[in-house]
């Protein structure tokens, strides 16, 4: 019989991998706490016309990456791709929106069906900060500050660079988009097979193509900037002001309009050259007409996503993971002889009380010293705490576990003292 594997582009994280996960996690988690964000947690499935009205139907995310089904009632439902529309569509239905602010964020999982690769899953996990009900560049520029910040707790700020571009309002989109459209219908033979039909339904989108002869069309086009209007180019610029203050480096790129439709103003991206093709690792944006395009109230929203999986694999890449990242067990308790193991049970439970921030690995199942010993060292333990006797236990032997093998004998009373001062 052959054995069930899991889908394809859907990974496990095993145990020697969690550890990375979970340093990430505390430090968003602390960050996020230190700017006053609430967690916020929603479904993984979702009406499918929430993302076809949001993301829009004319995009590579609702055309060809969802995995969208029906269920018994014959409702279309969808595994969702990203977290923006679902946030939107919680605080809105449970009255988060109305006459008030909200600073809120949420990690779990996502889903696309694309190419797995590299740092790009089927299943993959994304953490979002999401602030509502306040419209002005005060908010754009601390949601830019918060991810700065991230970058600098987590050692990586050096190899990241800032792309943030303005999109203006809606009607400055509809006016660069015809000049746009006007341009490209000039070239369409030229254009690619997405672009060409993307040219009537959602022109902008061309911008983000990836075809080479596609992209040195685009080198003549209309800029955006001619087709911004004044109230919204002095507003981005006031923002561009507040980035320097901060001391934030960023690129003004023009051809940045991101992969989702409901974006306006401002949109950012932080990306590396560390990670191949790969190189948007966080992205995020302007999207005040999104919650009523939901049917919704009409709030202003801004924020952003990142990819966990490539800023996993960036901290391993530059090797800027902690040193004891990958280290889950401080206190090994070993045991010889049948009839002490009842006191290495109990002996476990004592440390963990008097020493909660130890992590203790009592051995269980038996085995020889030596045997013990190497599952030990093979813990990432740095001590070794070696309970022998065939019934009551006088005295332990601690075992330092590194190269020089020191070993010290003591009273069950005093070890919890000795860890102590040991591990500070």
């Amino acid at each position: 019989m052959a054995k069930i594997q899991a889908i394809r582009g859907m990974n496990d994280v095993l145990p020697d991998q969690t550890s990375a996960w979970q340093y990430l996690e505390k430090v968003m988690r602390e960050l996020l706490s230190a700017y006053a964000y609430q967690e916020i947690r929603f479904p993984i499935l979702e009406q499918t016309q929430l993302f076809k009205r949001s993301i829009g139907e004319v995009t590579d995310i609702v055309e060809k990456e969802m995995y969208t089904f029906e269920d018994r009632n014959g409702d279309s439902l969808s595994l969702r791709p990203e977290g923006t529309a679902c946030c939107v569509r919680a605080a809105e239905q449970h009255g988060l929106l109305y006459n008030q602010t909200q600073k809120l964020w949420y990690m779990g999982p996502m889903y696309r069906h694309e190419r797995p690769q590299k740092g790009r899953y089927r299943q993959f996990y994304q953490m979002g900060v999401e602030a509502f009900g306040m419209p002005g560049i005060d908010i754009e520029a601390e949601i830019l500050m918060l991810s700065r910040d991230l970058w600098e707790r987590l050692g990586i700020a050096d190899v990241l660079t800032l792309e943030i571009n303005n999109l203006g309002t809606a009607e400055d989109r509809i006016r660069y988009g015809e000049a746009l459209r006007e341009y490209l219908k000039q070239h369409e033979a030229a254009l690619d097979e997405d672009s060409r039909r993307r040219l009537d339904k959602n022109v902008l989108r061309i911008l983000d193509s990836k075809v080479p002869a596609t992209q040195a069309l685009l080198a003549d086009a209309p800029q955006m900037p001619d087709h911004i209007s004044p109230q919204s180019a002095a507003g981005f610029a006031a923002l561009l002001d507040i980035l320097d203050a901060a001391s934030i480096e960023y690129v003004v790129n023009n051809r940045l309009v991101r992969g989702l439709d409901y974006y306006n103003g401002m949109v950012f991206e932080w990306t590396t050259d560390k990670l191949g093709a790969q190189s948007a690792v966080c992205s995020g944006g302007r999207y005040d007409g999104l919650s009523r395009q939901l049917g919704g109230t009409d709030t202003p929203g801004v924020g952003f996503a990142l990819g966990m999986e490539r800023m996993i694999l960036l901290l391993e890449e530059l090797g800027r993971l902690p040193a004891d990242t990958g280290r889950t067990v401080d206190v090994y308790i070993a045991v010889i002889g049948e009839g002490v193991r009842r006191q290495a049970l109990m002996l476990g439970q004592e440390i963990r009380s008097q020493l909660p921030g130890l992590r203790v690995l009592t051995h269980c199942g038996g085995g020889k010293y030596n045997s013990q010993l190497k599952k030990a060292f093979a813990s990432g333990a740095r001590v070794a705490v070696i309970l022998e006797g065939d019934g009551e236990l006088a005295e332990i032997k601690l075992r330092i576990l590194d190269d020089d093998g020191e070993t010290t004998s003591l009273s069950p009373a005093s070890l919890c003292g000795w860890l102590s001062e040991y591990f500070g």
